[in-house]
């Protein structure tokens, strides 16, 4: 196992030189990482397909796009951030002043995933920058090819006092996390986040941790049923089901149910064609391993649609499951995957009862146009973030921070959050010697 202290220390020995605090600095850098991407992506595309057949379009959307406007939004209000901001002082400290100064934390490690494998790890590592730390940056072994292309991209343009790109199976993360890096940014399963914040703990380093759970979808009774199906739908089955905010299981009012279940069926239908498994713009599971698991689900109730499956070439078709109870194996862990339960309510209270009996999801999407019941569902389940008749595109704005709560994680960015996660808010007072 390599031993990784030596870079670390020359990434704490660069930091202390000074270089990256300076906005100048960060400004050249995420200029320079900009044009890497833009550069590259032809690169980046062949290299999601490779590794999880993602189709071009949503590859320039999910994967390019959304980091690429990160690093122009970033930069259009990076001075404005990083300046020290002057608060108010209490009459009783008379003579002074209050401000507030951002700084960066120092060397810090983002860990990614795989099912975003590009997205997850540059968006984190823009904030990084534009706060003025160094990084290191441990893609997922996963997606061998976005990994080996993030290498290429960082490693042969930035020097490693600086930013580098680390690659390596399971063994790496652990002999990484063993190091004293002054943050951790971590994206991925619950399971292992505890195995990064206990870490962490060793080195009293603070985290965020992007995780996950089982994102509930609530349709009332009053909801615009066709438009409703269209977005489960396309919020749940990109990327394969393969996203940490997809809907992870629909929570329907009895009296619309069967026309919730016929609408998405027609919904599947129009974006994917008859002849899923061989439609070559459809998602691939990442391994056999999740695939397997994936399997194991479809005797859990009775399927709507979909159900087919392709072992060799790891693809699933979109599925529906009616006639789910809460006990059913598939509803007991993030299933990540395009297989999407259905469970019939009658009443609000019954809903909340039973979302909030389980672990805090990262996501909650709601489909009404009744207010008091968005209220009931929005004041009394906590969540981590969501949309009201719509799903996912939240995690895609500017001005939300993302992230989750309790099991679906700690912290948040996107913006704004991204500069604030990677520094620390130094409180000064400044008192006159003037008598």
């Amino acid at each position: 196992m390599e031993n990784y202290q030596e870079l670390i220390n020359k990434q704490q020995s660069f930091f202390r030189t000074g270089k990256t605090k300076d906005t100048s600095f960060r400004f050249e850098n995420l200029t320079k990482l900009k044009e890497l991407i833009q550069s590259h992506e032809q690169d980046i595309i062949k290299a999601v397909k490779e590794d999880l057949n993602k189709p071009e379009i949503e590859a320039k959307r999910a994967e390019i796009g959304l980091v690429l406007g990160e690093i122009d939004f970033t930069m259009e209000n990076l001075a404005g951030w990083a300046s020290s901001k002057e608060v108010r002082t209490p009459v009783t400290h008379e003579g002074a002043k209050s401000f507030i100064h951002p700084e960066p934390y120092g060397s810090v490690l983002v860990i990614a995933p795989w099912n975003y494998p590009f997205q997850l790890a540059v968006a984190p590592l823009v904030g990084a920058i534009a706060a003025g730390n160094t990084a290191v940056l441990k893609p997922s072994e996963l997606t061998p090819h976005t990994s080996r292309l993030l290498a290429k991209m960082i490693n042969d343009h930035f020097p490693e006092e600086y930013l580098r790109v680390v690659e390596g199976e399971v063994e790496t993360s652990t002999a990484l996390l063993k190091q004293n890096f002054d943050y951790i940014f971590f994206t991925g399963s619950t399971g292992v986040g505890k195995i990064v914040a206990e870490a962490a703990a060793k080195h009293l380093t603070p985290v965020t941790l992007e995780l996950g759970g089982k994102s509930p979808t609530i349709v009332n009774s009053d909801a615009d049923i066709a438009e409703a199906a269209k977005r489960i739908v396309r919020g749940k089955f990109a990327n394969a089901g393969q996203t940490c905010v997809a809907p992870d299981y629909v929570l329907v009012h009895r009296e619309v149910k069967d026309e919730l279940l016929a609408k998405m069926k027609e919904a599947i239908k129009a974006s994917y064609g008859d002849n899923i498994v061989h439609n070559p713009d459809f998602g691939h599971i990442v391994s056999e391993r999740h695939f397997d698991r994936l399997i194991s689900f479809l005797d859990n109730g009775r399927i709507v649609t979909g159900g087919g499956s392709d072992r060799s070439h790891l693809v699933i078709e979109p599925t529906i499951l009616d006639s789910i109870s809460w006990d059913d194996p598939i509803m007991k862990d993030e299933i990540f995957g395009p297989i999407l339960p259905v469970i019939e309510y009658e009443d609000t209270s019954e809903v909340i009862d039973e979302i909030v009996k389980r672990p805090k999801p990262l996501a909650l999407y709601l489909f009404s146009e009744n207010e008091t019941f968005q209220d009931d569902i929005l004041t009394n389940i906590s969540f981590g973030g969501g949309a009201i008749n719509d799903t996912i595109n939240h995690m895609t704005s500017h001005y939300l921070p993302f992230g989750g709560v309790g099991d679906s994680g700690m912290g948040a960015y996107h913006g704004k959050a991204s500069f604030d996660t990677f520094s620390h808010f130094k409180s000064i007072l400044k008192r006159s010697n003037v008598k």
